[in-house]
């Protein structure tokens, strides 16, 4: 098994002359890509109590689900074959085909639904599933036209440990957003700021919306600061800071103590102070793709806009590795409080020579990473 999984990674991490149009690489990971979507979809119509997340299971029509799990287990089959037709390495065409078949084998498109794993816990599998094709399908071809590091491969060095990451966030959905929520729901619980809070909801929506992105950044910017300055608190940002490529799957990468810590402050403004549900649902969107955007590889300059709103030139110099970096651009959304606070840094169009840590202290792999920060040396 574990020379099967070497040789999927060395083909997925090819040359750049073996990924090319007609090689069957394209064709191999798109196949995965269905395979691995196909699987996880008949695990959650299966056992939907436990890996569902109920927001989106109320959400979803389960027909069209069907439907579209039949599209792909089809198209994923067709890629496959495809990949086999073409590929002399041909690993990711019989994996693909096993995971299709493992997914056909638990019922398909007409798995049946089981309620047996209902204990009012839940993994948000379908979370997982619907934030990564819904980035992807966003920001690799992203990155392919616009791409400032056009050598940097999807399956770049670490990509597996980011993926790991994005899968881990995604599946304790339940318990980080109720960490992340009590203290601002606590705060409302023993405030009275009834006619503030009516005050608030009455603006248009457009205000509110402006209003949580300075509220939440001013907040996230002295949280986030704080992190880079006290070294207990370093230690567990040190992670996020270790990836030392940068792109769409970069920003996953963090501590789930800072994950709970920085969403837990950052988040007050927006829910003790108000704002109307359509507001903030618009803004965690925004912040949900902006966030995203900022550690991509993409060259886009923003022109005059760079001054006024956070951009991909200006978060990747936080994570810089030359000396000027260091604990600069603390903000997510606008760079006028680094200007305010004395922390801006964006030297005309040039970018950072490399990303990480200095001296990559931090070790590889999810769980050396989750207790590096604990150990005491």
């Amino acid at each position: 098994m574990g020379k099967l999984r070497q040789a999927l990674r060395a083909d997925l991490q090819s040359e750049r002359e073996e990924r090319k149009f007609g090689s069957g690489w394209i064709s191999g990971v798109l196949a995965l890509a269905c395979s691995l979507a196909g699987l996880i979809t008949v695990l959650c119509i299966r056992y939907p109590n436990l890996l569902t997340t109920p927001m989106l299971r109320e959400q979803l029509d389960v027909g069209l689900v069907r439907l579209a799990l039949h599209v792909v287990l089809i198209l994923g089959f067709l890629l496959a074959v495809l990949n086999l037709a073409l590929r002399r390495q041909k690993i990711m065409g019989f994996t693909a085909v096993t995971g299709i078949l493992i997914a056909t084998l638990l019922g398909g498109s007409k798995a049946e639904t089981s309620d047996v794993l209902d204990t009012g816990v839940y993994f948000g599998l379908d979370w997982f599933l619907m934030n990564l094709a819904f980035l992807g399908i966003i920001f690799i071809p992203l990155e392919r036209i616009f791409g400032r590091l056009k050598e940097q491969s999807i399956f770049r060095q670490d990509w597996r440990a980011d993926l790991f990451y994005f899968l881990v966030n995604s599946l304790l959905v339940q318990s980080l957003t109720y960490l992340s929520l009590k203290p601002a729901l606590t705060v409302v619980a023993n405030t009275q700021w009834t006619e503030l809070r009516a005050l608030m909801a009455s603006q248009p929506v457009w205000l509110q919306f402006l209003e949580i992105m300075f509220l939440t950044d001013l907040v996230q910017y002295w949280v986030h600061r704080l992190f880079h300055q006290i070294p207990f608190l370093w230690k567990f940002h040190a992670v996020h800071h270790s990836a030392q490529a940068m792109d769409w799957m970069a920003g996953s990468r963090m501590h789930l103590f800072e994950i709970v810590a920085l969403r837990g402050f950052t988040v007050i403004p927006m829910y003790a102070l108000g704002f109307e549900e359509t507001a903030l649902k618009a803004y965690i969107l925004y912040v949900f793709l902006h966030s995203t955007l900022l550690h991509a590889n993409v060259r886009f300059d923003f022109g005059p806009l760079k001054h006024v709103i956070a951009t991909p030139q200006f978060h990747h110099w936080h994570h810089g590795i030359e000396k000027e970096a260091i604990d600069v651009n603390f903000a997510v959304h606008f760079p006028l409080l680094d200007k305010v606070f004395g922390t801006h840094h964006l030297p005309g169009k040039n970018w950072p020579s490399g990303y990480g840590v200095g001296g990559h202290p931090v070790p590889d792999g999810y769980w050396n990473q989750f207790m590096y920060p604990l150990k005491t040396s």
